[in-house]
């Protein structure tokens, strides 16, 4: 990324986090750009990261190597088309991390042959703790490929995809997924409180155990049945609990509402098409 300069169309959340993640990779702030309308966001990010902040996002874009689209999926027609319209973007990587806007869409609106990557990010890239999946375009070369899986690397983890399609699942599993993890966090909390443990307490282990349990799956090479089964004494409490989850059919639960959030996805990306 020595050679590389990187241009932000929005300074978000999202934006912000990889700001960060690049930078703490070792990318000099001078190799990166932001665009936003909000003076006080534009101010927060230059004051925060030390990089420069524009205002208008074709002066940003024209800049850099990498242009990445970090705006409202509303927003993104209107955006990538004031962009095509002000510069020739043919030799220049273009991500994006707007949630259901097809490569498709976004290729015709640049209305130049130009390598794109769609980008699922998840929440955690906040703290860089992130699931990213990955999908290029056929302009996209494999160097241009390396260069997105090193910035989305440096928000946490980064997969590629078989096909765009799989980006609707992804959304169900790590783009809605924290969500999950956080409600059943919750759910469990709230009982231990119930039962007699103070606040602090029931909050502090549900999240050590959901932090440990998760950090045992990474490391180990046991796959999650596994892992599921060792913690599993017969007759024991975990087993007790484990058959309320089953008689109570929470597999079908789980399948039922990532089917929903799948759909939820395919339908956005349908409503996004021009």
């Amino acid at each position: 990324m020595e050679n590389f300069t990187v241009a932000f169309i929005g300074s978000g959340n999202i934006a912000s986090s990889m700001i960060g993640g690049l930078i703490a990779n070792g990318v000099k702030p001078q190799q990166l750009i932001a665009a936003d309308p909000d003076r006080t966001q534009q101010q927060l990010i230059a004051e925060k990261y030390g990089i420069r902040v524009l205002d208008i996002n074709y002066d940003a874009a024209k800049k850099a190597d990498v242009i990445i689209f970090a705006v409202k999926p509303q927003q993104m027609q209107k955006v990538v088309k004031e962009i095509s319209e002000n510069i020739n973007v043919e030799n220049k990587l273009i991500l994006s991390v707007a949630a259901g806007i097809k490569l498709q869409s976004i290729e015709n609106w640049l209305g130049q042959a130009s390598s794109v990557v769609r980008v699922m990010p998840n929440m955690p890239a906040l703290i860089q703790a992130g699931a990213s999946a990955l999908y290029a375009n056929t302009h996209t070369q494999e160097k241009q490929k390396n260069t997105a899986e090193t910035i989305m690397r440096s928000v946490g983890a980064a997969i590629w995809l078989n096909s765009e399609e799989q980006l609707d699942i992804v959304t169900a599993l790590s783009g809605s997924g924290p969500a999950y993890f956080f409600y059943f966090m919750e759910l469990i909390e709230s009982r231990a409180i119930e039962m007699g443990l103070n606040k602090e307490d029931a909050h502090l282990l549900t999240i050590e155990t959901a932090l440990g349990a998760a950090k045992m799956a990474l490391l180990s090479s046991f796959n999650l049945k596994t892992l599921r089964e060792q913690v599993t004494s017969p007759g024991g409490t975990t087993e007790q609990a484990l058959s309320i989850f089953i008689k109570g059919k929470l597999d079908k639960l789980v399948n039922n509402a990532m089917d929903e959030a799948k759909k939820r996805s395919i339908e956005l990306s349908e409503s996004f098409k021009d």
